[in-house]
Order: structure tokens, then sequence, then C-alpha cells
């Protein structure tokens, strides 16, 4: 343990070990400076080394050490500078809580919660070996090395925190912020494990806060401000249990806010009941305590609809609503009257104490269940308003359930009313402390309660129906529910019934006796009778007495009502007026009381810093002295150890025992027990000098003689162990000649049998080797013939592919010259074509020049001789050339084979016009050139001879017997 005369020294240690890799040395280093008893009055430096040894604290995960640490501060300025131990608290909530989330951030673990069932809780050696057997995958691994440690310490942070800061008067807003951030954690991650455990250190501390009155710093619970931080503790308990369904530890979070409520004898804020009194119907509808939860839905009503002024009226009537659902939803029999007398008595203290959380104070010598009754609850809406606000499907439910008796149609009037009720609830907009009403949550007990009330009518009316009959007037459930429910029923004496099912009737009983039904059946009758006559013939009405004596008495009674009403409010108006001048007096008496408070802690501080500060001084100096006077005698002491007793020094009495004096006298006696000493270690070396010559001198001649006594000894004991050896041998020799000749004699036998065994094994290894040549010359024939096989196939399948190849490259070769014979044909038959085009186009110009010349010389002189007929040697020239073409099918046909033709086909004979076809001819005019003949674009043109002809039939009017007229 390494002692600082200032505390930054061991600051400045610290950062030099961290510097250095050292981190663990550097916290040892500040917790022994921390844990001293040296350092126990607060100074600024000592927040800085907090500082720095809750950073080592957090990155080394040592908890414990942060604990002892923390401690050992609080003691230091729990009365001198509390605000310092806050700092340092909330410095260290934040790093775990930093570091927490680093962690999870890199490991990418968690989106709801943890995999680890308890953060306090170390592995298992099994769990160990089921890791290594199954083989974690590096995701989980990761998960579980960083996250899983971080939120350890993070959870052993809110403990240690909770811990230190326990019943500590000063730091009340600091615990319940740690509370919340703890309840937050368990919210966030699902940790229902340390929730419970939270709870649990909670409770613990309330109760010792209750027991150990006579504390120093102990909360006042009195005072407003620690009862507000204790209460927001407990509701954001309550909170957070319900939100992870831990019910159980929901309903212990609930009794802890009635303890508290009861310890300081004051009633929480409204809000504050309202969030009380719906978290308990949330608990006792889960718990399947309809009546308690109709009480609580009750209570908070009364709450709303008294202290929420800005409750609308669409909220009041679904409040209302849930309320009168939930009374009805309450089993209309009593559970307990079949019970044991141990098991009324739990339910008595069962219902006191549950009266007593709902806010009914009963006294233990009432019956818990005449005052938490259904009846009672019923009769206590109707009396206080709540079935008048209520929706109308409610009141009609209501009314149709409690009050009418319609055994026939109940099924079927309850039916459509539970329909539009399972379709009603939602969020209340104007009370957000309230959880979402579902009225659909009421329809099943609903259910059961109408098929309850129908067993009990139909039991009024009938001694036997059939199952049919009944089954058919329950439309909410089979026969075999029902039959379930009325089971529950007969049990708690709610009905008398029996099922036949041989029969397949149900026949009813009665449940009072025999004789009390027929001992004033009479009187039954007779009054029956008379409301028939009264039915049949009403009396008139008579004018009241009363009405005459008082003319206005209905007047009177409604003013005197309005009166009352407007005294009742303004009653209750003085009533708050006064609670808040209460509140506000309470309050500033309270705030004087701090201030007074205030001004005697800060000048008791100024005094115990005062004090404190001569004290240490004094401190100071006497362990100065001390420490001298300590040093001082301990020298002196060993020096006196260390003297001869006959040259002993003592000092005299009134001679003043100083470090220096005894120092002095402790080195002069130093030096002389040096020069004693030496003087001593060279007469002793002498002396074993001359001893050691005088031993060696007279043990040579010894040494000698025992030398040449232990060579005679081995050479004796040589000699005889040859001997010896000698004789063992000859003996050995003479038992192996024995053992030979006895031997010898089953030679014969050894070689016979050798040879018989030698031939079998070469018999058998022949056969084998036979049979291995046999089975490896077929492996050889099988493999040539697989083989031969392969290669007939391969080579099949090379002289196909060939095949298939050659045959694609002659098809296309063939395509090839077909596409290239069929353009060069193309090429040929378009020059042809235009060679004809061209030798038309002449013609025809041809023709339109002897036209034209030939109606100038008409225009020119009338008394010429009359125009002949045209030459028609341009015709015979012309017609070969145009039919040719046609005797092809459309195909050229070259000049020489038209010269053969017309060289042995016969000579067409000319025609001759007369004059009248020539005057007609004439007067038509010329045919007239289509652009699409005369276009210099060849693929305008007709291709082929079938075109050609078509347009030379079209256009010329010779070659052809039967000539088609040009068109204008």
């Amino acid at each position: 343990m390494a002692n600082f005369a200032k505390p930054e020294n061991a600051l400045k240690r610290a950062d030099e070990l961290i510097n250095v890799g050292q981190k663990q040395d550097a916290l040892q280093a500040l917790h022994d400076l921390i844990t001293s008893k040296r350092y126990r009055a607060w100074q600024k430096p000592l927040e800085k080394i907090m500082f720095k040894y809750l950073d080592l604290c957090v990155d080394l995960k040592r908890g414990r050490f942060a604990k002892d640490g923390l401690i050992q501060y609080r003691i230091v300025c729990q009365q001198v500078n509390v605000s310092s131990l806050e700092e340092v608290i909330k410095h260290f909530l934040h790093l775990s809580t930093e570091k927490a989330e680093q962690a999870r951030s890199q490991a990418d673990a968690l989106d709801e919660a943890l995999d680890v069932d308890d953060l306090e809780a170390d592995r298992k050696p099994e769990d160990l070996q089921l890791s290594i057997v199954s083989g974690e995958k590096g995701k989980d691994r990761s998960d579980r090395e960083l996250v899983t440690p971080w939120f350890k310490f993070l959870w052993e942070t809110y403990r240690t925190v909770l811990e230190i800061l326990r019943n500590n008067s000063k730091l009340e807003a600091l615990y319940a912020m740690t509370a919340h951030k703890a309840f937050q954690f368990c919210k966030q991650y699902k940790r229902t494990t340390e929730f419970r455990r939270l709870c649990e250190i909670i409770r613990n501390h309330l109760a010792n806060l209750n027991k150990y009155r006579d504390q120093r710093d102990r909360p006042d619970l009195s005072a407003p401000e620690s009862l507000q931080l204790y209460q927001d503790t407990r509701f954001d308990q309550l909170k957070v249990a319900t939100e992870l369904g831990l019910w159980q530890e929901a309903f212990r979070s609930v009794e802890d806010i009635y303890g508290l409520m009861c310890m300081v004898k004051k009633t929480p804020k409204s809000s504050l009941l309202m969030v009380y009194y719906s978290k308990l119907t949330e608990i006792f509808w889960i718990s399947s305590s309809q009546l308690y939860h109709a009480y609580a839905w009750f209570k908070l009503f009364s709450l709303q609809k008294n202290f929420n002024k800005n409750l609308s009226q669409k909220d009041l009537q679904l409040i209302a609503s849930s309320v009168v659902l939930a009374a009805l939803s309450v089993p209309p029999f009593d559970r307990a009257q079949s019970a044991s007398h141990m098991e009324l008595e739990n339910e008595k203290e069962r219902n006191l104490r549950m009266a007593n959380l709902i806010g009914f104070n009963l006294e233990p010598k009432f019956e818990g269940r005449d005052m938490l009754s259904r009846s009672a609850l019923l009769s206590e809406l109707v009396s206080r308003g709540v079935l008048s606000c209520a929706s109308q499907e409610v009141k009609d439910l209501f009314h149709v359930l409690e009050h009418e008796f319609h055994p026939l149609d109940l099924g079927s009037k309850i039916q459509p009313l539970l329909e539009k009720i399972s379709k009603s609830g939602g969020k209340l907009s104007s009370a957000p402390s309230l959880p979402e009403v579902q009225l659909s949550q009421y329809v099943p007990s609903l259910e059961k309660l109408a098929t309850l009330r129908l067993l009990q009518q139909v039991s009024k009316i009938y001694q036997t129906i059939r199952i049919e009959s009944l089954s058919q007037l329950v439309p909410f459930f089979e026969f075999s529910v029902v039959e379930k429910i009325s089971v529950d029923a007969v049990k708690n004496n709610f009905v008398a019934m029996k099922v036949d099912h041989m029969k397949g009737v149900v026949i009813f009983g009665n449940l009072g006796i025999e004789s009390d039904g027929l001992k004033d059946h009479l009187a039954v009758f007779a009054e029956s009778l008379n409301k028939v006559r009264a039915m049949l013939y009403p009396v008139p009405s008579k004018a009241s007495k009363l009405g005459g004596i008082v003319p206005n008495l209905a007047d009177t009674v409604e003013k005197e009502h309005k009166r009352l009403l407007a005294r009742k409010s303004i009653i209750e108006k003085r009533k708050e007026d006064q609670e808040r001048q209460q509140l506000e007096m309470e309050r500033e008496e309270e705030q004087k009381r701090l201030k007074l408070q205030k001004l005697t802690e800060e000048a008791e501080q100024k005094r115990l810093a005062a004090e404190l500060q001569e004290r240490r001084k004094q401190r100071i100096l006497r362990e100065i002295e001390q420490k001298e006077l300590e040093e001082a005698q301990a020298l002196l002491e060993d020096t006196e150890k260390r003297m001869k007793k006959g040259k002993k020094k003592t000092l005299l009495d009134g001679e003043k025992v100083t470090k220096q004096n005894v120092m002095q006298m402790a080195l002069t006696e130093q030096v002389k027990e040096r020069q004693e000493m030496e003087k001593k270690l060279q007469k002793l070396a002498k002396t074993m000098d001359y001893l050691e010559r005088a031993k060696r001198e007279e043990a040579a001649p010894v040494i000698e003689a025992a030398y040449q006594r232990r060579l005679v000894e081995e050479r004796e004991f040589y000699e005889r162990e040859q001997q010896r050896e000698v004789e063992l041998s000859r003996e050995r020799h003479e038992s192996d000649l024995k053992e030979k000749s006895r031997l010898s004699r089953m030679l014969d036998f050894k070689e016979k049998f050798q040879e018989e065994v030698i031939s079998r094994r070469q018999a058998e290894f022949d056969r084998i080797k036979t049979e291995r040549e046999e089975r490896i010359s077929q492996i050889i024939r099988a493999r040539k013939q697989e083989r031969d096989i392969k290669r007939k196939q391969m080579y099949y399948l090379t002289c196909e592919e060939e095949r298939i190849r050659k045959l694609q490259e002659e098809e296309e070769a063939r395509k090839r010259e077909e596409a290239e014979k069929r353009k060069k044909e193309q090429a040929e038959r378009k020059a042809k074509l235009d060679e004809i085009a061209e030798k038309q186009r002449q013609r025809e110009l041809e023709l339109e020049e002897k036209e034209k010349r030939r109606r100038e010389e008409v225009l020119k002189g009338t008394d010429a001789p009359p125009a002949r007929p045209a030459e028609p040697t341009v015709a015979p020239a012309a017609a070969p050339s145009a039919v040719a073409p046609s005797s092809g099918s459309g195909k050229y046909v070259p000049k020489w084979k038209r010269q053969t033709a017309e060289a042995s086909g016969p000579a067409a004979p000319t025609p001759t016009r007369p004059a009248a076809e020539s005057d007609s001819w004439t007067s038509r005019g010329p045919p007239q050139r289509s652009d699409k003949w005369t276009s210099g674009s060849s693929s305008d043109r007709p291709s082929g001879g079938d075109a050609w002809r078509s347009g030379e039939e079209r256009r010329s009017p010779f070659g052809s017997s039967r000539p088609r007229p040009a068109q204008r």
C-alpha cells in the first residue's frame, strides 16, 4: 500500500499507470487512497479522484470496487457536501449506461430482450458443455461475450446506487430517478426476474425506514416532497409491472401503495388515484375477481365524474357502461355457501383485504360478503345515477336481466343487445390515464348470466322441458356448455335441476321446502285474483287530501330540492376552498421550515468545517510528534539490543529522547561493533587455518592404508564371481544336452507333420491362385469388351457427327448457290426489263411525234388529200417483242430464240384498218402515258413479263386481236 502526502499525487500516479497499460494497479492505488482512514475529510481533489476511480471500475467491470469506493465517499461527504456525492453517482450511472449501449450497438444483439434468464446467475458447467457440443454461432458468442457482461454490470450499478442512496433524506430525488431508470431498463429488455428483485429491494428499503426510526438522515415521509417522490416511484413500479404482465407483482405494488397511504394518513392526488384504480381493474379482471373488478370501476367512475372537469359526455357514458357491465358480469350466486368454515374465514379475510385496497373501510366484525356483494353494488349504481349515465343498450340489458321476466324470449332479446355492446368501446380522449375501454370483454360473462337467468325463469314455469327446446331458448351456447353452467349453478344452490339424457328432458325442482309453498297458496291465489280484477275494472282515482290541503306541494318540493342541491354544491365548494387554503398553509409552513432548516444546516456546516480544520491541524501536529517519538524509541530499543551488557549505556531520566541523539549513539555503537567483529574474524581465521592443516597431515597415511585394503578386497571378489560364473555355464550346457537328446526322438514326427502341413497349404495356395487368375482373366475380358463397345460407340458418334456436319455444309453451300443464282437472275431480269421499258418509251415517243406531225398537216391544209392509215410496218416488229414474253409465263426469252420462232412460224397477216377506225383513233388521241412507267425508279415499275404484258395491252393499239382501249 503506497502512502501519498497529497491526494493529487495518487491521481498523477494513477494516470502514469494508465498510460503504461496497468489499469488494475491504478485502480488498486486509488482504492487504497479512498479506503484509507487518513483522508476522511472532504476535499475538492477527492471528487476528481472518484471520477477517475469510477472510470477505471467501469472499464474493468469491477462493481465491488465501485461499491466500496462509493460507500467510503458517502461517509466522507455526507455531512459536508452531498451535492458532490450526487454528481459522482450520476457520473457512474451515465458511464454504465453508455457502455451497455455501446456493447449493444457493436454486437447488434437485442430487438426487444436479452436471452439470459438471470443477470446475477453465473454460467453452469452443463451450459458450458452444451455450448461447446452444440457449436454456438459467432453472433451468439459475441452477444454473450459483449452484451451480457455489460448488462450485468449495469444491473449491478442500479443495485449499488439504490443501496447507497437508501434512507437518505438529502438524495431522495436521485434515489427516485435511479429507481425510475431501473424500471425502464427492466421494461425495455423484458427483465422480469430483475424487476421482481428490484421491487423487493425497494420494498425492503421502505420497511427498514419504518423499522429504524432513530436514523440520523432518515427521510421524513410527512413532508409533501418526500411523499410525492415515494408515491411516484410506487406508481412507476405498478405501471411497469402491468406492462410486463407480472400481475402478482402488480398486486404487491398496489399493496405497497396502500400501505404507504396508510402510513402517512394522506390521500394521494386524484390523478394518481385514477391510475391506481385503473390498474386495479386490470389486475382484478386478470385474476377473475369480477366483483372487485366492478367495485374498482365504480370508484374510478366516481373519481372521473368528480375531479375530471374536461370529461366529455361520450367518455362519461362509456365509463358508466363499463361499470354497469362489470357489475352485471359478477355471478348472481355466492360461491361461499358450500364452503367449509376455514374457507369462509379465509374468504372473509380476503374480502376485508380487498375492500381496504378498493377504499371501503370495513370493520372486522362485519361479514365481508354482506358488505361487498353484487346486489349491494347494483343498488348503489342505481341510487348514485350510474345507470342513468350508461348507454341505452346497457340500460335495456340491465332491465332485461334484472327486472323483467321473459323465460321464452330472453335469449332473442339479449342477443342483439350484446352484438351492439361488443362493437362499442375505444380510447377515452378526455381521460388519458385510463386504459382503452373494450366492452366486448364482458360479452362472455353476460352470456353466462343470461343463460343462468333463463334457467332460473324457466324453472319457475316448467317442471320438465325437452333438451331440444331448451337449446333453442339459449342461442349463445351449445347444450354441453349450458350443462356445465347449470352444474355450477346447482352446486351453488342457484337453481334446482337435473338432466335426463335417456329421456332427452331437463327436470326442474324447488329449492325451498314443499310445505312453505303449500301453506299460503290460497293467499297467493287471492292476491293474483285481486290483481286481475284491478286490471279488468280499474278503480277511479280520487283527489288527494294532501293536495287539497297543500295546493302547491309539487312546486314546493321542486324548489326545496333545488335549494338543497345548491346548498350541497356550496358546501362542496367551501370544502374545496378550505382544503386548498389548508394545503397552501401547509406549503407555506413547509417552506418556512425548509428555509430555517437550511439556515441552520449552513451555520452548522460552517461551524463543523471550522472545527474540522482546527482538529485536523492539531491531529497533524500530534501525528508528527508521535511518529518521531515512535521512531526514536524504536531506534533506541534496537541500539540497546545490539549493545553488550558491560557497555550498555542508558539515558538519564531527565535527558530528552530525540531522534538525533538516538541515531548518533547508534552510529557510534555500530562503528565499535564493526571493529571488534573484524578483530574476532582475523583471530578465528588463523585458528581455522592451523586446525585444517594439522587434520590433513594426520589423515594422509590413514587414507593410503584404506585404499590398499580396498584393492585387495575387490580383487578377491572378482575371482570369486568369475569361478561362480564358470560353474553356472557348465551346468547350463549339461542341461541343454539332456534336452536335445530328449527332443531328438520326435524329430521324425515333426518332419512328417511339417510335410503334411506344407503340402496342404501348397494345394490351398494353388487353388486360390487358379481362382484368382480365372477371375482376373474374366475381368480383363469384360473390360476389353467394354473398351471395344465404347470405341465403337465413339467411332459411330464421330462418323455421325461428321456426316451431319457434311450435310449441313452441303445444305449451306446449296443455299448460298441458290441465293447467288437468284440474285443473278433477278439482276438479269431487271436489266431486260429496263431495256424493254426503254424501247417502249422510245416507241411511244415516235408515235407521239408522228401524231403531232399529222395534226399539224391537218391544220395547215384543208385541201390536202385525206390521211392514210398509219404505216403498219412498225407493228410487226413490235408485236413479236410484245407477245414473246407471254409465252414463257413471265420469263424472259432471248433474241435468238425469238428469231428462230419467227423463222419457223408462219408470218401473221398484217391487219388493215379502215378509215373509220383511223378517224376514231385519231379522234380519241394517243394513249396517255403513266407516270409510273415513265419514272426513273425501277422499283416502282412492275416486274416480270406479266406486268409488261398487261401494260402493253393497256397502252398499245397493236399486237393483240382484242386491244384494250386506253382510258382517259
